[in-house]
């Protein structure tokens, strides 16, 4: 079986083709770059509007594969912003239409954990969920993915982003701040640690930062200071859900999962435990096609597909309230 999948919760617009071996036949992606503050949905998804024709052309070609190969077409129905969804589940909806293939709407989070867990060979890890409008802590149990942790205001990747522009930098913002934080001195700047049991928050930590920024301290030392804060947050309500679920393994899923020292402190943290840490290669692990395509095609042997007149996006869906037949209670 081979299926395409088209991501475009945000500021990618990605088309994927992958194959039940879970290999990856095409990947085409391309990001909205805003030229100054953060992402207009509107303008995310034109740009989504404007690109996902050729991109679905460009993974086709890379894939080898033609149209009347492709047994299924899938696309992330949520959670994101409502604009760019809209404007992928509609070229989804076209393709399926053309080419006479099941529809399947596949859930964004959900398929960060699928493609991880199949990448990692590891059959029922726990995954640290840290992207754009997205941070929590993901474990499976009785037929669903539990939500055990999550932020309680901003994710991660919109904090990083809202206080890079805020610093006088251009979206994205997690990338430039992670390389900023290599040039401080290793000075930590005392900042907020909320930790609310197993939940975030990042609002605090925004406005002391802004508050060191302006009384003159160095930028460099501020970003060093931050990704140290949040990204111990991070860590320790992992680690607090390994306990509690008596898990061994963690993949990571997400923009933010691309940062080097947020890897380094999950891996320290679970291998002192003895357990293991697996992150996917920075393509698979940001948001891209390929993992939604796995995701639909997990859900098509599942016998999951929906008729276009059911297949609405939902901007707020929850991981916790999509069905994952595919997997055994």
């Amino acid at each position: 079986m081979v299926v395409l999948g088209i991501e475009s919760t945000a500021h990618t617009a990605s088309v994927g083709i992958v194959d039940e071996g879970a290999r990856v036949l095409g990947l085409a992606s391309d990001m909205y770059r805003p030229p100054k503050g953060g992402i207009h949905p509107r303008e995310a998804a034109n740009h989504h509007v404007d690109l996902l024709p050729e991109l679905v052309s460009r993974a086709l070609e890379a894939a080898r594969v033609r149209p009347q190969e492709i047994e299924g077409v899938a696309f992330a129905q949520g959670p994101g912003l409502g604009p760019c969804l809209r404007a992928g589940a509609t070229v989804a909806r076209m393709l399926s239409l053309v080419w006479h293939r099941p529809l399947v709407p596949v859930n964004h989070c959900v398929a960060h954990v699928e493609i991880a867990r199949i990448l990692s060979g590891l059959d029922d890890p726990l995954l640290l969920y840290a992207s754009g409008g997205n941070t929590q802590v993901i474990a499976y149990a009785r037929g669903r993915y539990r939500v055990l942790g999550e932020t309680l205001d901003i994710g991660i990747g919109n904090f990083l982003d809202k206080l890079w522009i805020e610093l006088g930098g251009t979206f994205p913002g997690g990338p430039a701040l992670e390389l900023e934080a290599r040039t401080g001195s290793g000075e930590l700047v005392p900042l907020p640690y909320s930790v609310h049991g197993m939940d975030v928050a990042f609002s605090g930590l925004l406005t002391a930062t802004l508050a060191h920024h302006a009384k003159g301290v160095a930028r460099p030392d501020l970003a060093y200071s931050v990704e140290v804060t949040a990204y111990a947050m991070l860590t320790e309500i992992t680690e607090r859900a390994l306990a509690h679920r008596r898990r061994e393994a963690v993949v990571l899923g997400g923009g933010v999962a691309c940062n080097e020292r947020l890897r380094s402190m999950v891996r320290t943290m679970v291998e002192s435990r003895g357990g293991t840490m697996f992150a996917p290669p920075r393509s698979l692990c940001v948001d891209n096609g390929a993992m939604i395509a796995w995701t639909g095609l997990l859900a098509l042997h599942a016998g999951v597909s929906a008729p276009v007149e059911a297949s609405a996006v939902q901007p707020r869906q929850r991981t916790d309230l999509v069905a994952t037949p595919w997997r055994a209670a």
